[in-house]
């Protein structure tokens, strides 16, 4: 290994240990877990190393960012495998941005370059030409600005969702199989029956409680209730008796050593296949936080649980009405259902270009909407101008500089992430990640 691997080696080390020292103390065998998942393949390493992406763009000079598109509503993790199907508050299934465990206020093309860089590598992975992942990466960014744009012309910034009756390839066919689902079979899949009533099932990953957690968690979901926009809450006098909680473990790949919860609810009348599963999770420090260095941010939210819930009914319209946060002790907790209905894009049938392109145009639309659109019931203060003027300002007679200085970003980090993928392994495997052997 030359000095420059070396260091960078070391470096990828460092912040790996600053970003997760207390959780990987927590929970050694959680992060063993993540680590050995990241050292799959060079996506996987990206999707669970935000924290490293965000430290390489601390330097960056963004020609994109001013004193607004410096400033605004960000996802924070934007890659092709975080998007997927829900069913909004209205009751309709949509495809759309989903895990807002990220997202925070920073330059709205961060988003843009750490997904470009996310279909470069898969691109490279599916053995694509680098000609076609650039066209591919137009695709998408084209895709976005001509959204923003058609934001910036309308009134009704809510209009736009891709739904069953606008959806198309890919996206459609996951909406589909996502309105097959119900609420039962999920119930079926985590709950038991006994003495006339459900209770969550032991298994894998499903941890008991003693009598002094169990009454912390419950009081937390109190906590919870009492917060709930009145727009969004329950009038039922049933809905949020709790029937039961158990702590929960095997969390993905970005929320691995995390504290959980599920929590059985009553739901709307006492049949039993209205119960409700409420997912208790604390918040993480959001990565573009990290780098971003503003008092007035930081000061803004209670703790990463709230950081979580304001920043997703930020950027999505109709957010779940059961989205909220609590937290149990000092600790923030975001909390959501645990819906039946969400399914995530599937990338391993896409595997052609021209199947590709489709997908990638609705994703930049996808993209445009949570950049620009606010949920009605979002009581946020920090971003008070229309992103989508900020963002075409900025643009203005520069489109295609902006499209090729994004594209040309994504690949050359792609190239990055291939090479530090490689490093991380050997990082792992030789022990030098304090707090979390590979044995």
């Amino acid at each position: 290994m030359d000095d420059a691997d070396s260091t960078r080696q070391g470096r990828i080390v460092e912040v790996l240990v600053e970003t997760f020292a207390d959780l990987m103390e927590a929970d050694p065998s959680a992060f063993r877990t993540k680590f050995r998942k990241m050292a799959a393949d060079p996506f996987a390493f990206y999707r669970g190393s935000a924290c490293l992406f965000y430290d390489d763009l601390r330097d960056f000079d963004d020609p994109w960012a001013d004193e607004r598109t410096g400033r605004v509503w960000i996802h924070g993790d934007l890659h092709l495998e975080n998007f997927g199907t829900y069913m909004n508050s209205e009751g309709t299934l949509v495809f759309d941005v989903n895990d807002f465990d990220e997202a925070y206020v920073g330059h709205f093309s961060w988003d843009l370059r750490r997904f470009v860089a996310s279909l470069a590598l898969m691109g490279w992975q599916k053995a694509l030409p680098e000609k076609d992942v650039r066209e591919l990466a137009e695709t998408y960014l084209r895709s976005y600005v001509d959204h923003v744009l058609h934001y910036a012309r309308q009134e009704a910034d809510e209009d736009f969702a891709l739904g069953l009756d606008n959806s198309r390839g890919a996206i459609h066919d996951l909406l589909l199989r996502a309105r097959l689902a119900t609420r039962v079979s999920l119930l079926e899949s985590v709950t038991v029956l006994e003495d006339y009533d459900r209770h969550f099932r032991p298994g894998r990953g499903v941890r008991e409680l003693d009598d002094t957690e169990r009454t912390a968690v419950s009081q937390a979901v109190e906590t919870y209730v009492d917060r709930i926009p009145p727009s969004k809450r329950s009038a039922r006098p049933v809905f949020y008796r709790i029937k039961d909680v158990v702590g929960r473990k095997g969390f993905g790949i970005g929320s691995a050593g995390l504290p959980a919860y599920n929590v059985l609810i009553e739901g709307a009348t006492q049949a039993l296949e209205n119960d409700i599963v409420l997912s208790l999770k604390q918040g993480n420090v959001a990565a573009p936080s990290r780098i971003v260095d503003e008092t007035a941010v930081r000061g803004y939210f209670e703790h990463e649980g709230h950081r979580t819930a304001v920043s997703q009914r930020a950027l999505q319209v109709h957010t779940d009405p059961l989205l909220g946060y609590t937290e149990i002790g000092d600790t923030g907790f975001v909390v959501a259902e645990l819906s039946p209905y969400e399914l995530d894009l599937d990338w391993s049938d896409l595997t052609e270009p021209e199947d590709i392109t489709p997908v990638l145009e609705d994703l930049g639309r996808a993209t445009a909407k949570v950049h620009c659109v606010s949920d009605e019931d979002s009581d946020q203060t920090l971003v008070t101008f229309q992103t989508e003027d900020a963002i075409r300002s900025v643009l203005d007679g520069r489109l295609d500089e902006f499209v090729d200085e994004i594209v040309e970003f994504g690949i050359r980090y792609a190239e990055v992430s291939r090479k530090d993928h490689q490093l991380f392994v050997n990082a792992f495997r030789e022990g030098e990640i304090t707090g979390v052997s590979a044995t």
